[in-house]
Order: C-alpha cells, then sequence, then structure tokens
C-alpha cells in the first residue's frame, strides 16, 4: 500500500490492479486501482465511546467520473461521519430484505387462517421459487409484466391473478420494513379481481330428490349446508361439542371474517336431523360432527357430490332464499357470517342476536320443505310428518 501526495496526473500514472495508494492530503482518501478500473474510496476507524466498532470503507466513485477535488471534498464528508461514530456505510436495518423474508414477516404482521397461509407459501415455492432469493429492490416491473403474462399463458388468468394479489401484498409489506423500496412493481399491472361465479337458479324438488338418494350422512350435510348457508371450512369443522341441541345453536369458529365464533340459530327440522346424525354416528367416538374415519383430519373434506352444488353455490342459493323467504337485507347477511357495511356494521355483533335471528332461520327452512316438492303425512295420532320423517308441531288454532 503506497501513500501519496495525490495529483490529477500521479493518479493517471498509476498502473491498474496495482492495489491501493492513499493521500497525505485528505486522511482516509485513497485510490483503488483495479484490474480494469481505478477508484475513489474513504476508510476510517468507527469508534464509539471511545471503542473501537469496525473499520469501513466506502466507495466514492470512480476516477473518470470525478476530479481529485470532489473526491477530496466527499472523502472529508465521510470522515466527519465515521469519526462521529457514524458507519456511512450502514443502510436500513433491513435493506436489501428478499421476497422469502418478506413473505415471512407478512405472515407474522398479519393474522392468517392456516387455508389462506398455505395458499400464500404454495404461490412463493410454486409460481415464484425462482424469486425468493432475490432482493426486493431487484424486482423490477418489467419482470412482473413479463411473469404475468408467462402465468397467464401456462396457469390461466385466475392462477396469475392470485400469485400477482400475493406478490403485490407481500411486497407492501416489503415497503413498510425496507424503506430503501419506494414503489411496489405490481403497480405496472392491473390485475382483474376474481369474476363472480355464476350460480344456476335452484331448483329445490329436483334437488331435494337427488339429496334423498345420498347414503343418510351426505343426505343430512347438504341439507345442512343449504339451511345454513355456511362456508365450508365453517360447516366442515364443526364439533359435536360445537351443537346445543336444547338451545338450538351452531357455533361456528373457523370463520373467514373474523376471529370470534358465529353463535348460529337453527331450524326445528334441522336440530332434529343433527340430532339423529349425532347418535347414529356416536359409536365412531370421533369429535367432529361429520366423521369421516378414512379421512387424515377425521372429518369430511371433500362435501361435493355429483349433480348438486358445492358449498359455495350453496351459499349463494341460501342469500337469494333468505330473500325470497322475505328476510331482510342486513339479517340474511349475518346469518350468513358476514360483515355488514359502513362504519355502523362494526357494532352489529351476530352473536348478540341469536333469538332476534331464529325466525328468520325457521322461515327459510319452512320455505325450503314446502318448495320440496315432497309430500307431508298424518301419523295416527294426528301429527303432520314431513319429507324426512319428523313431526312437527304445528301452531294450536286461535
Amino acid at each position: 500500500m503506497a501513500v501519496l501526495n495525490l495529483t490529477e496526473a500521479r493518479i493517471r500514472e498509476l498502473p491498474l490492479g496495482s492495489g491501493i495508494h492513499r493521500d497525505t492530503q485528505v486522511k482516509g482518501l485513497m485510490v483503488i486501482c483495479h484490474k480494469t478500473t481505478k477508484s475513489y474510496a474513504c476508510q476510517g476507524d468507527v469508534r464509539r465511546n471511545g471503542r473501537h466498532i469496525r473499520t469501513v470503507r466506502a466507495k466514492i466513485d470512480r476516477v473518470d467520473r470525478i476530479g481529485l477535488r470532489e473526491a477530496r471534498n466527499k472523502a472529508k464528508a465521510l470522515m466527519s461521519q465515521i469519526q462521529s461514530g457514524i458507519d456511512p456505510t450502514d443502510g436500513p436495518e433491513e435493506t436489501a430484505i428478499t421476497l422469502e423474508r418478506a413473505m415471512e414477516a407478512h405472515i407474522e404482521e398479519k393474522p392468517l387462517r392456516q387455508r389462506s397461509e398455505d395458499g400464500y407459501r404454495y404461490h412463493l415455492n410454486h409460481y415464484l421459487k425462482h424469486w425468493r432469493k432475490k432482493a426486493v429492490a431487484d424486482i423490477s416491473r418489467q419482470m412482473v409484466r413479463d411473469l404475468y403474462a408467462e402465468l397467464k399463458r401456462k396457469n390461466g388468468n385466475t392462477t396469475a391473478g392470485s400469485v400477482m394479489r400475493t406478490l403485490r401484498a407481500v411486497i407492501n409489506t416489503a415497503m413498510r420494513i425496507d424503506e430503501t423500496l419506494t414503489g411496489n412493481p405490481v403497480a405496472a399491472l392491473h390485475v382483474p379481481s376474481n369474476k363472480r361465479r355464476k350460480v344456476a337458479p335452484l331448483d329445490i324438488p329436483e334437488w331435494w330428490e337427488r339429496v334423498m338418494r345420498l347414503k343418510p350422512q351426505r343426505r343430512d350435510l347438504h341439507v345442512a349446508m343449504l339451511l345454513t348457508g355456511a362456508r365450508r371450512s365453517s360447516i366442515l369443522q364443526i364439533k359435536r361439542e360445537d351443537v346445543d341441541l336444547d338451545r338450538r345453536i351452531l357455533t361456528l369458529t373457523h370463520m373467514k371474517t373474523s376471529d370470534e365464533p358465529l353463535q348460529l340459530p337453527i331450524g326445528n327440522r334441522l336440530a332434529m336431523i343433527l340430532e339423529e346424525r349425532m347418535q347414529a354416528d356416536a359409536p365412531l367416538g370421533s369429535d367432529w360432527l361429520w366423521p369421516s374415519p378414512n379421512s387424515r383430519s377425521g372429518h369430511i373434506v371433500e362435501p361435493r357430490d355429483e349433480g348438486l352444488p358445492s358449498p359455495h353455490e350453496y351459499r349463494h342459493h341460501a342469500r337469494t332464499l333468505y330473500i325470497a323467504a322475505g328476510v331482510p337485507y342486513a339479517e340474511s347477511a349475518l346469518l350468513l357470517g358476514q360483515k355488514l357495511p359502513g362504519a355502523s356494521g362494526g357494532y352489529v355483533h351476530a352473536s348478540h342476536l341469536v333469538e332476534q335471528l331464529r325466525s328468520y332461520v325457521q322461515a327459510l327452512e319452512d320455505m325450503i320443505f314446502a318448495s320440496a316438492g315432497a309430500k307431508f303425512t298424518e301419523a295416527p295420532d294426528g301429527a303432520v310428518i314431513d319429507p324426512m320423517g319428523f313431526k312437527l308441531v304445528l301452531p294450536a288454532p286461535e
């Protein structure tokens, strides 16, 4: 390492590859002769409270880009920081955060349902696997556009849009952590929202006929899905302890819009259906309302049967049938576990209104059974028996 009184001429004469040459006039200033270029740098010891913290070297610029006088001025400014105990090479704590780290931060920052978290990780490990270790700062708009086009070509618009929404959310989290990130490259895209699913009207008599041909457990599950309109995860993960037959209340613990469980009133017939179902399944010794001994989870995982609606389609049908049964919009939304719009909607708690909502659940149930097309019969004791064999308690004549 040579120590010279640097001048412009001497710097020009320094041979490439000759290493470091320090300046005698400005402490810390040096010229580094690389194999192909020459550059100015500044080196000094960071000390705090008289203790040596680290030796740092900060690059100033290439020799062919700035003159010696400017390099000396910049070196003086850098040395002033170093002698004050500041490391000029330190960026923000999370500079160069990778996409993988940003994903972990996003999941930790925002509580997600297990299914949602699994979806995020699947996107990262499957569709974004080549970007996992890449710094978010290195992801450009053009890279995002190219990836989006490739995903649409290979996997379709729905998957491509879903992956881009995941990427956008994760980068937004990275921007809150790493102050060097000034923009989200996914903003270069117009990612259309998922198209609303089209659901054909439900022919209740035909539906009833198909459901009655199923095995008893599957039959009861389909009837319950229509009468509650509950989400797939909500209804399949009901435990026996969540069924209060005396009060005719189901407690749905897996809710999409809230961490709080939903206490859902159920109609007379559904209460009787569930009572018989629990009695029939008691020998299995399962904690689940819809047990499946062959399932790893212990409960039914796939509720769909050929020719019958999916759980999400049942939600569509339940919403429509609530309106047909004369149930107001707000009450039907609460029964479906949905949040009411507006600021005041946050003050309304469905679980506090169980008895007030019960009549609307019964109205839906009565309409569906009446529309089923199956005949009501009369028992020897004069009681009316509905199509599923349940005796109905009729109101006494006034």
